[in-house]
């Protein structure tokens, strides 16, 4: 593939700072694989050609950075500890290719599940499916373009605090081809949908959950490039869940669902607070790909 701009380097040359740069990422204790995908979009090299290592032979190749350029780029993930993500702009979630920056938190591979978990709750009651439903805190949109993408039915309600955000999202949904279907709003959880109280078919949210005293503990990626208004759940991490278990009945049908996802040591707890609240029913906690519980469901009474 061309760029408009594109910069030329002999294959040779793209091969030897390939091979050096693995050996730097062993060293800092960062996946060779991660290289293999920065190549994949700076390069447009495919897998199989970065396995076989086979463009070490090619005269030339195409890329959107000079060698000089791209390592410098990937410097930054070396000893800054930048996420590949933010330094590619591109997180891969489900079957989408989603643009990300430091604004927006890195979408996870775990919360795929919640998409799957929808699909649970909407086959067993096929209205729940036609209805409206809601993302809160859809940071740069995945869950959001994950409900819009498989409920055809359903209007969809995108909402997050940061306007940094709400415009990622918004951009992701427009190059997926789903921003006819969803309903972009600032603001602070239910802030904005005050004209759906009671008309609420799903409410699913990603919220802050990690405990306050645990941020400065996570991994240099995270705790220095992630957004911390995305992480941060309060003193024991359940500040929101709790929020969103609080008020969720205001805005859910009779039978309408609350999905939301936790740490896996606070399953116990949120099972218990919806469970306590008194509006809930068929309370349940599913693991995520790693057999972590990591998702609770609950319908309204």
């Amino acid at each position: 593939m061309d760029f408009p701009c594109a910069r030329l380097v002999s294959g040779l040359e793209l091969w030897r700072w390939y091979c050096q740069t693995k050996a730097y990422a062993l060293r800092a204790g960062i996946s060779v694989a991660e290289v293999d995908l920065f190549l994949q979009e700076f390069a447009q090299l495919d897998r199989l050609t970065l396995r076989l290592e086979s463009f070490k032979d090619w005269p030339n190749i195409s890329m959107e950075l000079s060698l000089v350029e791209l390592d410098s780029l990937w410097r930054r993930r070396l000893e800054d500890r930048v996420p590949l993500q933010y330094l590619t702009g591109v997180a891969y979630w489900r079957n989408f290719s989603l643009r990300v920056d430091s604004g927006v938190l890195i979408p996870r591979p775990e919360t795929e599940c919640l998409i799957d978990l929808v699909l649970v709750a909407t086959n067993s009651v096929s209205e729940l499916g036609q209805g409206n439903w809601v993302d809160l805190g859809t940071g740069s949109g995945p869950i959001a373009c994950g409900l819009a993408d498989i409920l055809t039915e359903a209007s969809i309600y995108a909402v997050d605090y940061s306007p940094v955000a709400l415009a990622i999202a918004r951009q992701n949904a427009i190059k997926l081809g789903l921003a006819h279907r969803i309903n972009f709003l600032e603001g602070s959880w239910w802030e904005p949908l005050e004209d759906l109280r009671g008309k609420v078919s799903g409410m699913v949210a990603n919220p802050p959950y990690i405990p306050s005293v645990m941020i400065p503990t996570l991994q240099p990626e995270v705790r220095n490039h992630e957004p911390h208004l995305a992480l941060d759940g309060g003193i024991d991490g359940l500040d929101c869940i709790r929020f969103l278990i609080e008020t969720a009945p205001l805005y859910l049908v009779p039978g309408g669902v609350c999905l939301l996802e936790m740490m896996a040591s606070q399953s116990e707890e949120v099972a218990k607070m919806l469970l306590g609240h008194g509006s809930y029913c068929q309370v349940k906690i599913f693991p995520d790909l790693e057999g972590v519980d990591r998702f609770a469901m609950a319908y309204l009474k």
